[in-house]
């Protein structure tokens, strides 16, 4: 192929490349693909490649646009273009992550998780352990009925973390454990914490405390908080340990373990969802937004106080 021509059809490449046409067509695609993705019930992990692939190919688009008329852009709106350009890249370097799920038992420890892109379970390459399941409940309304061998004492009403008084003690209500509906309390005397007690019956208080609770009644409890202690290690070595819930995963080097459901099974013993993402494109993508704002503040100042 004569050397002309080739420069021309490599010419013709790069402006159709820079092309509003390019640029319009695939915006018009990624339009068609994401209106009816959106209102769909499930989503298709395949879509996302391609919807991936899309974006990529728009920051491409963006890229040899900029590099097209970059004499002629002014300073902000070319930082604006580099921000998106990363941005849309980023994406694109996603392609090298991953997102798999597990479901574990409090207290156990699994080394595999199932990855949806290759529908299939792979080695973790770690030990990840459910430490513990938290739940942390808004002040729950509980009836206490307090006894002295047979004998009634007394019925209390009150909120968890308030205190009602018996006969010298002070007697808190601490927290009502779910599912076993046993209200743990604390005594005091003369200010002093001697003990507690469960409405279990199990207790470490004196042997002469005469008296012994009973819970007679609660309201159902609304959830405030829940959280899960995980912890990563290899064999017996603890590499790292920490809390993931809703809006906060626990992360470890690229890796992030967000908390997604908390279940039980049908003997009635709590699991825990957890999602792990890896995206490698995550801090590209960030990056790109701090520019692009960059640029945004430094066109409106332009706007606002204009050129010198």
């Amino acid at each position: 192929m004569p050397v002309s021509r080739l420069s021309g059809r490599l010419k013709w490449l790069y402006h159709f490349l820079a092309s509003k046409g390019l640029a319009l067509s695939l915006f018009g695609i990624l339009c068609l693909i994401l209106i009816p993705w959106t209102l769909a019930e499930e989503t298709s992990i395949y879509l996302g490649k391609i919807l991936r692939g899309i974006l990529g190919l728009i920051g491409l688009n963006l890229l040899f646009c900029t590099l097209l008329r970059i004499k002629t852009l002014s300073k902000p709106i070319l930082i604006m273009h580099l921000g998106t350009i990363f941005t849309l890249f980023g994406t694109v370097i996603g392609f090298f992550g991953f997102l798999a799920t597990v479901n574990i038992y409090e207290g156990t420890t699994v080394d595999k998780v199932y990855r949806w892109d290759i529908n299939e379970d792979i080695p973790l390459g770690i030990d990840l352990t459910l430490k513990k399941i938290n739940m942390e409940y808004y002040p729950i309304p509980v009836k206490v009925g307090v006894l002295r061998g047979n004998e009634k004492v007394g019925l209390f009403t009150l909120k968890t973390g308030e205190s009602f008084n018996l006969e010298g003690y002070e007697i808190k209500a601490e927290t009502l454990e779910f599912p076993s509906e046993s209200l743990r309390l604390s005594v005091f005397n003369n200010g002093h914490f001697i003990g507690s007690a469960d409405t279990s019956g199990g207790n470490d208080l004196p042997s002469d405390f005469p008296y012994r609770f009973v819970l007679v009644a609660f309201k159902n409890p609304s959830l405030k908080r829940m959280w899960l202690d995980l912890r990563l290690s290899r064999g017996s070595e603890i590499i790292a340990e920490g809390t993931s819930e809703v809006n906060s995963p626990f992360t470890w080097e690229g890796l992030r373990f967000h908390h997604t459901q908390v279940a039980r099974d049908p003997y009635g013993i709590p699991f825990a969802g957890i999602q792990i993402t890896k995206d490698p494109g995550r801090p590209y993508i960030f990056f790109g937004f701090g520019v692009m704002g960059l640029g945004s503040i430094l066109y409106l100042l332009k706007r606002v106080y204009g050129s010198k």
